[in-house]
């Protein structure tokens, strides 16, 4: 998909004769997690959410349709380069920036993406009150925008973000659990099952596991379920799978070696992780706020233990 860059700026709101007038305020960008350290390049630097880039005034008069706004003259080129559909919309995509789960789907005018670039909070536009909607002004749980991608035709819209809970109104994470083929198996839908990647199918496989009995004459206990229970078999497995992995570097081995030492360490640093009730999600997003710095800046922020 191709990538827009999109200007970033704080919003402060005032009333207007007019209706409401959002004015955001250009200068130097703050609140960013870097300490010195220069940006880092390209696709690490967009998904740290450092405000302020240039000035963007949005204005929408009482009695306007929905969709007219006067906009910053880079934002309104952007928004004309959108391949809206014949009632002005677009489909808009609400991604997990750290899972890469499917959120929600919805719809987007110029208006709703302009102004999910000043607010970066996810904002869509319903067809059925026929007005602009903010994904969590109700129930709060926002989705926060890191960044926005178009893809390479240019209509549809995807926004990158982490969400503060719950994104669908029945509770669960996604609005995506309702799997086709276990429905043509006769499954019923379960709000626990999200769409996700090999990373969190593998975690969920863990995770059931650890949930799992072991009573005497059920059979021997899965190889996870040896490890859950074996603080000390773990860490000696992890300490040998990492072994593994360095000496594909020092014995020069081949790259589907490195690939299956690392997979067989990852497996046990995820079992490690169950055992501490720590999730996948909560280690890549450690990852994501560190993208803006160098790593000497972000070891020597460590408290000491």
């Amino acid at each position: 998909m191709a990538a827009a860059p999109l200007p970033r700026a704080p919003v402060t709101s005032s009333p207007s004769p007019a209706g409401r007038v959002l004015l955001l305020r250009g200068g130097p960008a703050r609140g960013s997690i870097r300490t010195g350290a220069a940006a880092a390049p390209g696709w690490r630097r967009m998904l740290t959410p450092s405000p302020a880039v240039s000035a963007v005034a949005l204005a929408r008069s009482a009695g306007s349709p929905p969709g007219a706004a006067a906009v910053d003259p880079k934002v309104e080129t952007l928004l004309d380069s959108v391949k809206w559909d014949t009632k002005g919309l677009a489909v808009a995509i609400a991604q997990n920036v750290d899972t890469g789960a499917i959120l929600m789907q919805g719809f987007a005018n110029k208006e709703a993406l302009a102004t999910t670039i000043s607010t970066r909070k996810a904002t869509f536009y319903s067809r059925s009150r026929s007005s602009l909607w903010t994904k969590g002004e109700t129930s709060m749980n926002f989705i926060n925008v890191y960044d926005i991608f178009l893809d390479c035709d240019r209509d549809s819209i995807i926004y990158l973000g982490k969400p503060d809970g719950p994104t669908c109104h029945t509770g669960a994470e996604t609005c995506y659990f309702s799997s086709v083929y276990d429905a043509l198996q006769g499954s019923k839908p379960n709000q626990d099952r999200q769409v996700v990647t090999t990373l969190y199918s593998l975690e969920d496989t863990i995770n059931r596991r650890k949930e799992e009995t072991v009573t005497e004459g059920s059979g021997k206990p899965s190889w996870t379920k040896k490890l859950l229970l074996d603080n000390q078999l773990l860490c000696s497995k992890i300490r040998e799978e990492a072994g593994e992995l360095i000496q594909t570097l020092l014995e020069n081995e081949d790259k589907a070696r490195a690939a299956s030492e690392m997979a067989d360490l990852l497996y046990h640093a995820m079992v490690l992780l169950s055992v501490k009730d720590v999730k996948m999600e909560e280690v890549l997003e450690v990852l994501r706020k560190r993208f803006s710095q160098s790593g000497i800046e972000e070891k020597a922020s460590r408290k000491k233990s």
